[in-house]
């Protein structure tokens, strides 16, 4: 169980094996242009080491006239011997020149080439890691969505998996850079001065096991960090969303106070890692000031007191280029402490990716789930009992037989357990006794989709997405959908019957734009009657066998009720109908009532008997009689 703030941290615990080689495994697909690009990071690198030989060359052999070879010579680039006349000192500057010009022209062509093709790499994995996280997230079951908030489930889909499109993007190439340069740096001046390179060379293992270190150091910080960064923006989204009952209620201070707790836990959490961090890389930037130090005093006290003709510790071109290079050395060693934070964050956003992805549903299909050609949509619940979370039963017992075409009244108590019923259908959950039955076969045989694509809700706050009314009504069928989303309108002429069929063609013909008017978020721009009657006409062009009304009518006006209920009963015509209704006279004409009581059913009958019997659903009807004349006595009084 995630903690009540949405922290998720819980999620990391179901990843399997190492998070960051799950990471690579996505990079598998692309290792040929994976490849390429490291060959081409490790050519820029090199490209960028042979400046400073050309600056050592220059000083010991033009300046200084020696006559020491030099690497460029042994290399087969440059001629050997004495440099003596203008002529010949200028010939020889030509080559330097040259062979500068071809080490800058690979060095861009090669870097192009590196970023290119791993970057694109990079945004390929973000797009394969975000399109299968976000359909395993659709596949889980709704037991996980409960206890799961969405501002975390969007930290995730965005903020991690960006984290980890960025560190393929900019660390996988700083790893090559300190592989390449360091490597390269230390033959270089292993073949100038070793003893010089010993020194210089020194710090290399000590930053590399300091590293380690912050690493295990490091790691609990940025989990808990990570999971302190879900919380406050669980809370943003929550407080986002009912910004309409914070501005009801005037609890701008309460709210103001319950971000900024979660703020300051975030911000001393990131204060604490900061310290730690800025710490960690200023005692690396000391280590290598002393080695510079070092360098300086020994290889130019040998320069001083080596007696002329003898043969120096180091040449003076080349001491230049020591210094050269070890600012080039302990630049990406230094960045070895950011790759050590980066790889921390990224890893700890790597364990909530592919622990969300090793979430198993708890509603699964068999091994060979029965498709049906079609569903006629007669429902048997037989001994059902169910509890959330081990929890107190919601429902106990329960025995019901449907028939065909059946309309069922649910009535009850709020809590009775009517709502947790019908969800069993379509296995939003499963039952934990007993067993829930379509056309006399189990609901764990079927196949999921073609189970659900006969079964339609619409629920007392329907969901409509931010889009058109067109493509909102579209929703209730996946060809009409999928023309709607290409602009094809060969279908639209459905969509306009379905919603005739709900009557709420009026009413969408009157706005701005007609079908085309975009609604906003959850359907803001229309009020609560047209929305519901836009689910229906939604629920209408799925042409379910099976269809659900949760409390369909509880939150509109009495005028608005009476179309909405015409627009029901045309859509439960030759169909089976579960009416949820806290309005008994919703249900009245249905043909069986069912009433429930604690998760148990306590009465059931038509209309008509269940008066007659005076049990508890007579009690509710006379209850609701009695308020409805009192309300109509205070409006003529």
């Amino acid at each position: 169980m995630t903690d009540e703030d949405g922290g998720f941290s819980d999620v990391s615990e179901t990843v399997d094996g190492h998070p960051m080689r799950s990471l690579l495994g996505y990079a598998r697909p692309y290792w040929p242009r994976i490849t390429l690009g490291v060959i081409a990071a490790i050519g820029t690198r090199f490209a960028r080491l042979v400046p400073p030989i050309i600056v050592a060359t220059t000083i010991d052999r033009i300046v200084l006239g020696a006559e020491e070879p030099g690497l460029l010579t042994e290399a087969g680039l440059l001629p050997g011997g004495a440099i003596t006349g203008e002529a010949a000192r200028l010939a020889f500057l030509q080559r330097l020149v040259a062979i500068a010009a071809l080490a800058y022209l690979l060095r861009s062509v090669t870097r192009f080439g590196s970023r290119y093709l791993l970057q694109s790499s990079a945004q390929k994995i973000q797009r394969d890691l975000r399109d299968d996280t976000y359909d395993h997230l659709q596949h889980l079951s709704m037991d996980f969505f409960a206890d799961h908030q969405t501002g975390g489930l969007m930290s995730i889909l965005n903020s991690d998996i960006n984290r980890l499109e960025q560190f393929l993007n900019t660390e996988f190439r700083q790893l090559i850079r300190v592989v390449a340069t360091v490597g390269g740096i230390a033959a270089i001046l292993w073949y100038y001065a070793p003893t010089l390179a010993l020194i210089a060379l020194a710090p290399v293992p000590v930053i590399g096991l300091g590293s380690v270190l912050f690493l295990r150091w490091i790691e609990p910080r940025y989990k808990s960090l990570r999971e302190t960064v879900a919380r406050l923006n669980t809370r943003l989204e929550n407080n986002l969303g009912g910004v309409a009952v914070v501005k009801s209620f005037n609890r701008y201070a309460f709210e103001r106070d319950r971000v900024a707790e979660q703020s300051e836990a975030y911000h001393d959490e990131k204060v604490a890692a900061l310290r730690i961090r800025r710490g960690f890389f200023a005692a690396l930037r000391l280590l290598t000031g002393v080695v510079f130090v070092l360098v300086l005093f020994v290889g130019g006290r040998a320069i001083i007191t080596t007696p002329p003709g003898e043969a120096a510790l180091i040449s003076t071109g080349a001491f230049a280029a020591f210094f050269l290079y070890l600012r080039r050395l302990y630049s990406p060693m230094r960045r070895i402490g950011r790759s050590a934070n980066k790889y921390q964050l990224a890893k700890s956003s790597a364990e909530r990716v592919f622990g969300l992805l090793g979430r198993e549903p708890t509603v699964t299909e068999p091994a060979d789930p029965y498709v049906p050609d079609g569903i006629d949509g007669r429902v048997t619940f037989e001994d059902v009992s169910f509890s959330y979370d081990d929890r107190e039963s919601v429902l106990r017992n329960v025995s019901l037989d449907v028939p065909s075409g059946a309309t069922i009244g649910l009535a009850g108590a709020t809590g009775a357990g009517k709502s947790t019923l019908v969800k069993l259908v379509p296995r939003l959950h499963d039952v934990d006794e007993g067993s829930v039955s379509v056309d006399g076969r189990d609901v764990r045989e079927y196949d999921l989709q073609a189970l659900r694509e006969e079964i339609a809700v619409v629920e007392q706050n329907p969901y409509l997405f931010s889009g058109t009314v067109a493509e909102n009504i579209a929703y209730g069928d996946s060809e009409v959908l999928a023309a709607e989303r290409h602009g094809d309108r060969e279908h639209r002429d459905r969509v306009v019957s379905a919603a005739k069929a709900a009557a709420a063609h009026d009413f969408v013909a009157d706005l701005p734009d007609g079908y085309e008017t975009q609604i906003g978020e959850r359907g803001i721009k229309l009020s609560g009657g047209q929305r519901q009657r836009i689910a229906i006409a939604r629920a209408l062009l799925n042409d379910p066998a099976i269809i659900v009304f949760d409390e369909a009518t509880s939150d509109v006006d009495t005028e608005t009720e009476e179309r909405i209920k015409e627009s029901i009963d045309r859509l439960i015509e030759d169909r089976t109908a579960f009416v949820i209704a806290h309005r008994l006279s919703t249900i009245r004409d249905a043909d069986r009532v069912v009433v429930l009581d604690d998760g148990e059913i306590v009465e059931s009958g038509t209309h008509d008997e269940l008066l007659a019997g005076s049990g508890e659903y007579a009690a509710l009807w006379d209850a609701q009689i009695d308020e409805s004349a009192t309300v109509s006595a205070d409006r003529a009084g």
